[in-house]
């Protein structure tokens, strides 16, 4: 028990011990600020990573239901663009005419031949033909009275037969009834009404086609874009009215349908009834119907909720490492003020807090005095160091050593500034003989100036060649000829500034003025250039501009600029041959303007040959190297330009056959990508094209002169071709097949696979079902 209570209080002592370092309320703040600092850019990213997932699942399913909904828009529309076929059929039918239906013996091949129209759709549960003012209606199960058809056999729900019949006889316009209950003998069925008169285009219709629709095999095609979520599809007519519904929740209100029937086709956010919808809405141009399907969007961040439980983890535990590093910064941040409260304390003793308080005030402040002067003791050392790196090798693309630049003041921070550099020697004494006081202080003088009323500042440094010291100066960018009087200013000052301790004057040499610090180094060199031209005698200035006009241009100084040698090789890399023999005679004929000695002329002719060469080795044109002797050897300069003239021609043609060669490999990517993907239901000339980075006309005009077909046509050829190898080579179900190669309407596909090969698939299965080898 005592042994327990002695580690008791050492354990108590310790924990007191610690407390005592973190209890400050400046350890404190350091913790909290660092803390914050992590936790909101942490919070921030958080929350953006699981608001960018839930948009990406989103943005994902709103674009597949947006592509089945097309598919459904576009099976629907092929469907009901049969049905006006049947129609404009049936009126055009000579066995369904008034007159041979009239007929008791006649009519019995009219009913025949509705049986066949009746079977030309997998949508039409029963279809009637009724003549206007007549007392018969037909269907291929025979004739009745329309009143009694509709009172004891279809009985609608919310149509009266009297209804009915006045719509059959007075409609001059199809017309389209939503799905509604109808009582079929014993059973109940919800099917949509669709009356077209015949003949369509008759303004004076004489009878009317009525098509009875299943409303399930309509819906049946929108079962799938839901899946698992909650919402409805709906098919809407142009007048906002609903034909058909699929509801997986809470139906929508009339007003909310309305919203949705004025879409344009697309995606959507919208509110409706009190609640955020994502709405993928699909209008026909056919028939002016509208797709549509709703889907709280609440759902989206319910279905990551995974990634929701797997970000907060990684959060928590970002933010706990990120608490723990934030004290540890903030302790040893703490130290240095600990230390010097606790030198204050040792060197007082005393407990009075306002004299604690000023003795550490007055160490802190003494502290930074001496800091200070120390620094601004270094400056010059500083200053001479960057103004030799400017010198040397003008301005570096180091952040920091620009920085060190700015705050020694070689470059001020404000725009409008020029640099030039000036380069001061002195006839030099016997190496053995010791310099002058006089020309130390005058170095000492050079090493900063500044003339307040001509706004100019000077820097100098001595560099390693004995009694030669240059000048950096800065003056306002200004007009020619006020720098130029500014500098003659400055010049007048320095020599009479000089001439105060000695009458020692130095030679100078001047370089061009730059409006940039980073040209700086080449006008050093252009300074000491103008210092070795001075003239000899009485000390004086010589400027390197006024060097160059006093030089006549000589051979030696005759050169093809390089903006020519780059226009000319960018002509042939370009395979623009007009060009380069342009080019390439405007440099034969400036040649010709100079009087050049012979071996400068052929220098300027390899260089202007090399540029050519290393064009044609760029292009692997190794034969052109085994030519370069014949090249190189030539009499006169016309003969020069005319193999120069043959060279260019070789290599434009050799450009223009590699950029021809290099469009037939696309294609056949793009077909071997066609017949790889040709399975995809949702690949279209706009996704290829997309895919490739090509235009949809130029896909489309070239892939037709490579095929011999369009591309619709292709993709329909494989699909068939596709399907006719899976009827013979397995056992899997027509449904399936048809999906597995990319097709969502299996009726659409067997009437198109029929009228190309003169069979249906059960059909094509059945004759090659002994056979092991397909006969496509």
């Amino acid at each position: 028990m005592h042994q327990f209570k002695i580690k008791a209080n050492t354990l108590t002592q310790y924990i007191s011990k610690y407390w005592s370092q973190y209890k400050s309320r400046l350890l404190f703040k350091y913790a909290a600020s660092y803390i914050f600092m992590f936790l909101v850019p942490l919070t921030v990213v958080t929350i953006f990573i699981y608001e960018n997932a839930a948009y990406n699942l989103r943005s994902e399913i709103e674009r597949a239901n947006l592509n089945q909904l097309t598919q459904v828009k576009l099976t629907i529309d092929g469907h009901m663009s049969d049905l006006y076929e049947i129609a404009s059929r049936i009126s055009y039918d000579e066995h369904l005419t008034p007159y041979m239906m009239s007929d008791p013996y006649r009519s019995r091949e009219g009913i025949n031949t509705l049986a066949s129209y009746t079977a030309n759709s997998s949508i039409v549960e029963q279809l009637f033909l009724y003549y206007h003012d007549r007392d018969e209606i037909y269907s291929y199960e025979g004739m009745t009275n329309p009143m009694t058809l509709f009172n004891k056999v279809y009985i609608y729900h919310n149509w009266s037969s009297a209804g009915l019949l006045k719509a059959l006889n007075d409609s001059t316009a199809p017309l389209i009834r939503p799905a509604e209950p109808v009582s079929i003998y014993s059973r109940e069925e919800a099917l949509l009404t669709l009356l077209i008169p015949i003949k369509p285009s008759d303004p004076y219709p004489y009878g009317s086609v009525m098509f009875l629709l299943k409303e399930a095999k309509i819906t049946g095609l929108m079962d799938t874009i839901l899946n698992q979520y909650k919402g409805n599809s709906y098919i809407l007519s142009p007048t906002g009215e609903v034909l058909t519904s699929n509801t997986n929740g809470t139906a929508l209100s009339r007003e909310a349908l309305t919203d949705i029937a004025e879409l344009e086709t697309g995606i959507h956010s919208i509110r409706l009834d009190g609640e955020t919808q994502s709405v993928v809405a699909v209008k026909s141009t056919e028939n002016g119907w509208s797709y549509a399907t709703t889907m709280p969007t609440y759902q989206f961040f319910e279905s990551v909720v995974h990634i929701k439980t797997l970000i907060m983890l990684v959060f928590t535990i970002a933010a706990l490492t990120g608490i723990v590093v934030a004290i540890i910064l903030a302790r040893r941040q703490y130290h240095p003020i600990k230390n010097l409260i606790d030198f204050a304390r040792l060197q007082t003793g005393s407990r009075d807090e306002a004299l604690k308080v000023r003795n550490e005030w007055e160490w802190i402040t003494q502290t930074f005095r001496d800091y200070k002067a120390r620094i601004h003791w270094q400056t010059p050392f500083v200053r001479n160091q960057c103004l030799m790196l400017l010198l040397k090798h003008g301005k570096p693309n180091d952040p920091e050593i620009e920085r060190m630049i700015m705050e020694t003041g070689l470059e001020p921070p404000n725009a409008g500034v020029a640099y030039f550099t000036a380069v001061l020697s002195w006839d030099s004494p016997p190496e053995d003989e010791p310099r002058q006081p006089d020309h130390m202080l005058q170095l000492e003088l050079l090493s900063q100036l500044s003339f307040p009323e001509l706004e100019i500042q000077v820097y100098g440094v001595e560099f390693s060649v004995r009694d030669r010291f240059a000048l950096m100066v800065l003056l306002p960018d200004q007009e020619p000829e006020r720098q130029e009087a500014a500098i003659n200013s400055l010049f007048e000052n320095i020599r009479a500034l000089l001439l105060e301790q000695t009458d020692a004057l130095p030679h100078i040499g001047v370089g061009t003025i730059y409006p940039s610090l980073s040209k700086i180094n080449q006008s050093f060199i252009e300074a000491s250039t103008a210092l070795d031209y001075r003239q000899p005698g009485e000390p004086g200035i010589t400027f390197f501009d006024h060097l160059q006009n006093k030089q006549a241009v000589s051979q030696a100084t005759f050169w093809l600029s390089k903006k020519t040698i780059l226009r000319l090789e960018q002509s042939l890399k370009q395979g623009n041959e007009p060009l380069a023999q342009s080019m390439l005679a405007g440099m034969v004929q400036e040649i010709k303007q100079e009087s050049l000695s012979v071996p400068i002329l052929r220098l300027i002719c390899f260089d202007i040959l090399n540029t050519m060469l290393r064009t044609a080795a760029d292009l692997d044109m190794g034969d052109v190297f085994g030519r370069v002797p014949a090249l190189a050897s030539f009499d006169t300069l016309e003969e020069f330009e005319n193999k120069l003239a043959v060279l260019a021609g070789e290599v434009c043609r050799q450009v223009n056959h590699q950029t021809e060669t290099s469009q037939p490999s696309l294609i056949d990517d793009l077909v071997a990508y066609v017949d790889q993907n040709f399975a995809d239901y949702t690949l279209s000339l706009e996704h290829i094209a997309l895919r490739f980075s090509v235009s949809t006309s130029y896909l489309s005009r070239s892939f037709k002169e490579k095929m011999g077909m369009n591309f619709t046509h292709y993709i329909w050829l494989l699909r068939m071709n596709e399907v006719k190898r899976l009827l013979i080579v397995t056992n899997d179900p027509l449904q399936i097949i048809i999906e597995r190669v990319g097709y969502l309407d299996a009726p659409n596909f067997i009437r198109k696979f029929k009228k190309d090969s003169g069979l249906t698939p059960g059909q094509f299965r059945k004759q090659h079902c002994q056979s092991n080898t397909p006969s496509y």
